[in-house]
């Protein structure tokens, strides 16, 4: 498959940059993959495509405020650190800007009243251009972070990081600190809406996958089977992994909030012969022909942590997934193929055209789509 094909004409000016006031008011496309229609709603009508028995997984990943702006000690040139993940205690892998006036050795101070600053060790990735740095403070690093630090905007979004965004940027069930981007998917969903779910008898689950830096990473080869997907932690809890594992030996629907919980999700999967081993199999598992389910599920996930490079695009058999949803992606993304896998490459560029057409709001604080 060539890069190419995965290309769209977007107007800038769709290119969403602040959400939307009330969360559940933006947009949705909903795409039926039974009947090939498209709708066009509003994400509060989510209710509506759920029914008692569905489960829903979102993941309770964290932004962090990983983005610091700093100088370089001794110069005073301008330097912005954007912390990736922990290597190991005080010291983390970053992106830095600009990397060229930055040496092994080199002090970079955030805080001129009281100590927090970095030290430059070297390369963590030479070929992504990442730097394995080390922290310096008073007091605890994330609350020292929380202060200091603002909220990791994607570039598209050309604006500073306001104070709201600490919000805005974070799902409302977000819990777990470790992401440099939110997973946008559920940027979408409140409180009250998650509660009017759960009463219809939608079953909940939570999974972390924290966003790294691939978020950020374009595809850079032609040919989209040699691309390299970055590595990402996610983890499973045993009652969550029971929770969707009921869900799907009584042939129930899996219904995954945004792209990082289908990855966390397919990423786990094992057999039904490896479950059944582990004793992790429960409920019929004889697959109700009635059910929504697109395909019989001999796949169940496994509780517990890992990383993931799995990377998912057309020809890719889903395991343990039946509906999606998330938002509109760039143009030759890693998302882009993934909801083209799920769905059908063509028909989905047909429905980004319709989406630009009809003026959606696109990216991390534009609207949704819902794949049934």
């Amino acid at each position: 498959m060539k890069l190419e094909e995965f290309d769209y004409e977007l107007p800038k000016e769709l290119i969403a940059q602040t959400p939307e006031e009330h969360r559940d008011e933006c947009r949705l496309m909903v795409l039926d993959r039974n009947k090939g229609t498209i709708e066009h709603r509003h994400f509060y009508d989510i209710k509506e495509y759920l029914k008692a028995g569905d489960c829903l997984v979102v993941n309770d990943s964290r932004v962090l405020p990983a983005r610091l702006f700093g100088k370089k000690k001794n110069t005073g040139a301008n330097i912005e650190l954007l912390l990736i993940k922990r290597i190991d205690g005080d010291i983390w892998e970053c992106m830095v800007r600009p990397g060229k006036r930055l040496h092994e050795g080199d002090i970079v101070q955030f805080d001129s009243e009281r100590e927090f600053s970095a030290r430059i060790l070297g390369y963590a990735d030479r070929e992504n251009g990442t730097r394995a740095i080390e922290f310096f403070y008073d007091g605890i690093f994330m609350e020292r972070l929380e202060e200091i630090g603002s909220m990791p905007l994607p570039p598209y979004i050309e604006r500073e990081a306001a104070p709201e965004d600490s919000e805005t940027y974070q799902t409302v069930y977000s819990k777990e600190l470790g992401s440099v981007a939110a997973p946008t998917a559920g940027l979408h969903f409140t409180e009250n809406l998650l509660e009017e779910i759960r009463d219809m008898g939608v079953d909940y689950a939570e999974v972390t996958l924290h966003v790294g830096i691939g978020t950020f990473r374009p595809v850079k080869v032609d040919k989209v089977e040699e691309h390299k997907m970055h590595f990402e932690e996610y983890s499973i809890s045993e009652e969550n992994a029971e929770t969707i594992n009921k869900a799907i030996s009584e042939g129930r629907r899996i219904i995954s909030v945004g792209t990082t919980t289908t990855r966390t999700l397919e990423s786990s999967a094992i057999t039904r012969e490896e479950a059944e081993r582990l004793g992790i199999c429960t409920g019929d598992k004889n697959f109700k022909e009635e059910s929504d389910c697109h395909v019989k599920k001999e796949y169940f996930v496994k509780a517990g942590s890992s990383s993931t490079g799995i990377f998912i695009y057309p020809g890719y058999k889903f395991k343990i997934i039946d509906s999606l949803i998330t938002n509109f992606h760039l143009p030759k993304s890693t998302l882009i193929m993934l909801v083209s896998a799920l769905y059908d490459k063509e028909e989905i560029l047909e429905a980004y055209e319709e989406a630009v057409k009809e003026k959606y709001r696109f990216f991390s604080y534009g609207d949704a789509m819902l794949i049934k």
